[in-house]
């Protein structure tokens, strides 16, 4: 069995920015236990694990708790690793097998370009106290594939804001996304994420969560194009792009280091 495992740090260039996420290629099937081992002793939002499969990788994604669908940052990671060592030459696409859909990659001069699946939205009220979970009360919110999302009226707010964990908790308000119109000239949209239920209080960058955001903007801005900035500590750059039924996402990525298990 392949033993490397590689940490990437998604959506920047710059180490110790962006999402880290785990990544190992693997030669042979892991079992789901020997997974969420491995994730948990990593202790990273998402850990990929990818293996060949005919003409395409099959991809899972685990938090340190449980698996997860659908991961970006870790997709982005996992491609970065298989251009970087050779495995994919950077001319040739990647086509991911997630447990739910098949995600088209190709590499972009220093980029990676990932067709991310668009997500539907419905607006919805919130019946709760987002002034004592959040220090603030949205303008609107939106419900999108298990994410609750919170438009602020400024970027300053979601900079600023201090969750209530325990509060978010009692409300099952267990993943959620912040978000509003960027005040820089370069940016259109800043958001933060926030996935206490696996495990993650804040994600540092989330490329998932464009998948709702993208649609949610691109409408408001009458834009096909957009650019997001997230608001983590670590912090990470998207640019966004819709196609019909596709967010086309595009980042960089930068390897922090690989390791070699020993078990």
């Amino acid at each position: 069995m392949n033993k490397t495992i590689y940490q990437v740090d998604s959506f920047t260039d710059v180490p110790f920015k962006g999402n880290p996420a785990g990544v190992m290629l693997l030669d042979t099937e892991l079992t789901e236990e020997q997974m969420q081992n491995i994730a948990m002793e990593m202790n990273l939002s998402e850990t990929a694990f990818v293996i060949a499969v005919d003409d395409y990788y099959k991809i899972r994604f685990f938090t340190p708790t449980s698996e997860i669908a659908l991961c970006g940052h870790a997709t982005l990671a996992s491609a970065h690793i298989l251009y970087e060592s050779g495995h994919v030459n950077p001319q040739d696409g990647i086509r991911f097998k997630t447990t739910e859909t098949m995600l088209n990659i190709i590499k972009v001069d220093d980029r990676i370009q990932m067709g991310l699946p668009e997500y539907s939205l419905e607006k919805t009220t919130l019946d709760l106290d987002f002034q004592s979970i959040l220090g603030w009360v949205p303008l609107e919110t939106y419900y999108s594939n298990k994410w609750s999302i919170a438009v602020a009226e400024t970027e300053a707010l979601i900079q600023n804001t201090q969750p209530d964990f325990a509060l978010m908790k009692t409300h099952n308000l267990e993943s959620l996304i912040i978000t509003s119109k960027s005040s820089a000239e370069d940016v259109d949209i800043v958001a933060r994420c926030f996935v206490p239920e696996v495990g993650i209080n804040e994600d540092p960058v989330t490329g998932s969560a464009h998948c709702a955001l993208a649609p949610l903007w691109s409408e408001k801005l009458n834009k096909r194009e957009l650019k997001s900035r997230q608001l983590s500590t670590r912090g990470g750059l998207l640019d966004l792009k819709l196609r019909e039924g596709v967010i086309e996402i595009t980042g960089k990525a930068v390897t922090i280091f690989k390791a070699t298990l020993v078990i």
